[in-house]
């Protein structure tokens, strides 16, 4: 993808022009005079969600620019311009530059995983390129999804990408989104495998780790990841259905799915 340069983010005072926060259908207008603290408490009090850190994200103007920063501990979130094409991954301690007109941000704290839009109306950068999809396979980079490793995506994400007037939901667990295609969980999680490694290879980070907590944090972050990305959409959820019928059918098999 390629960025043009906008009109100038930075007024004659030398200051940006304010951010918009948008969660849950709600606008807050954020001035550069001031911090914008987000978490279970703060400016933004996402959720009492006791996964979730007390203060997350910070939005404050340095160097004449709008920076979004992680001052938590152990939470990561997923930072992607409005199309998709320009992805970050901001780690405890990280910070990015706000620069495009809207820019998603997504995050997950526990089982539950949250959205939330930042918009500027003088933004530094604007897209200057238009996303070609394919139709039989779903491409990153030089990863190639087959439908069953996508169906699978599509199955984690649901509740994400059903969500209606709300900017929150939980992550299936490998056992509920195995029952919803007819699948048994052991090739649930074997394909599962598959797609977090292919990805893995393609430099996408935290879907390979230890620790306990390690199952719910990959399918979280691979939602993160595939929404941020546009790798499935709303349009991809009656596949759900037909998965189900497919395997529900007396003569369904593999068939080298």
């Amino acid at each position: 993808m390629r960025v043009t340069p906008a009109s100038p983010a930075v007024a004659e005072t030398g200051r940006p022009a304010p951010v918009a926060v948008e969660f849950a259908g709600e606008v807050q207008t954020v001035g550069p005079d001031r911090e914008f603290v987000i978490g279970r408490e703060g400016d933004l009090a996402i959720d009492d969600n006791r996964f979730l850190h007390r203060h997350l994200l910070r939005l404050r103007v340095s160097d004449s620019l709008w920076w979004l920063e992680n001052v938590g501990s152990r939470l990561s979130a997923t930072v992607t311009d409005g199309s998709g094409r320009v992805q970050a991954w901001l780690a405890p301690g990280a910070r990015i530059p706000l620069v495009f007109r809207a820019m998603s941000v997504i995050f997950t704290a526990g089982s539950t995983t949250y959205e939330l839009t930042l918009l500027t109306e003088a933004p530094t950068f604007e897209e200057s390129a238009h996303l070609v999809a394919e139709d039989a396979l779903s491409t990153l980079g030089d990863v190639i999804l087959t439908p069953a490793q996508k169906v699978i995506i599509v199955a984690l994400a649901e509740p994400m990408l059903r969500r209606e007037g709300v900017s929150m939901s939980d992550i299936p667990t490998s056992a509920t989104a195995a029952e919803r295609l007819g699948w048994t969980v052991t090739r649930f999680n074997r394909k599962l495998d598959n797609v977090c490694d292919k990805l893995t290879r393609a430099g996408v980070p935290g879907l390979h780790g230890g620790g306990s907590a390690y199952a719910t944090n990959r399918r979280a972050r691979l939602v993160e990841h595939a929404i941020a990305a546009r790798i499935v959409t709303r349009s991809d959820l009656p596949a759900l259905d037909e998965e189900r019928a497919r395997n529900s059918a007396p003569t369904a098999t593999e068939g080298g799915r």
